[in-house]
């Protein structure tokens, strides 16, 4: 009877140990490198140069409407980065056994979906005033850049660039800025919809893990309770024959 309990009891410790060695394990990992710390990094960086390539947009022209320098989606990421560095100091704990955890993780999905849908927005906005100013033809009036698609037709569209000192900044620098903007929020996008995919399949496999633990616990819990019975069984026998 003494021989099957510490049996049981070595096992356990045994299986103590292999639990805690994962842990240990992952306390030797970068913490840089672990999510959502980097996806959030990326997000506050790519937040600020778009709303920073926005602002040179208006120095070049003070004019430009607000589809056109997409500050606000630039500020907008910037915002969906906090959720991210909360939830890095949350104390992690598996299956949302925390509140504060699991509305952090619903609120960090939800606007990592709008920063996706934003970004896509200012995309598409930068990319149509990309193809406009690439075939303007300008001209300085006074202080303004007064630019068409085609000088030969009379009815063509003007768009007026006030307070332009040169039109070189319109048909040079502000291209530049557009196509520089459809990089920046392309990118915003692609680090926005990884952050949604990644928070929902780590919801997930973090309750496939539990149960798996779960049930690899209950299986061991009767393995020992079978080999105490048997220990009982066997000790009862030796009894009776003596």
């Amino acid at each position: 009877m003494g021989q099957g309990q510490k049996g049981s009891s070595d096992q356990k410790e045994g299986k103590k140990k292999w639990d805690e060695s994962p842990a240990s394990e992952d306390g030797h990992k970068c913490r840089v490198c672990r999510f959502p710390l980097l996806i959030a990094l990326l997000q506050l960086l790519l937040g600020a140069a778009v709303t920073a390539v926005a602002f040179f947009m208006l120095v070049v022209s003070p004019s430009l409407l607000t589809r056109e320098t997409p500050y606000w989606a630039g500020i907008i990421l910037c915002l969906v980065s906090i959720p991210g560095f909360i939830l890095y100091c949350v104390t992690y704990l598996p299956d949302e056994r925390t509140s504060i955890q699991f509305i952090v993780k619903i609120l960090y999905f939800a606007l990592s979906a709008i920063g996706l849908v934003t970004s896509v927005v200012a995309m598409s906005f930068a990319g149509h005033h990309h193809s406009q100013t690439s075939g303007f033809t300008c001209q300085q009036v006074r202080m303004d850049c007064v630019c068409k698609l085609d000088q030969m037709d009379p009815i063509a569209r003007t768009f007026t660039y006030q307070d332009v000192s040169d039109c070189e900044g319109v048909t040079g620098t502000l291209v530049l800025y557009c196509l520089l903007q459809i990089v920046l929020n392309l990118a915003q996008a692609l680090v926005c919809a990884l952050g949604a995919f990644v928070m929902w399949k780590h919801r997930y496999q973090v309750s496939e893990s539990v149960d798996d633990n779960t049930k690899d616990e209950v299986k061991n819990d009767d393995d020992d309770d079978e080999e105490e019975q048997k220990v009982v069984n066997h000790s009862g026998r030796k009894q009776r024959l003596l």
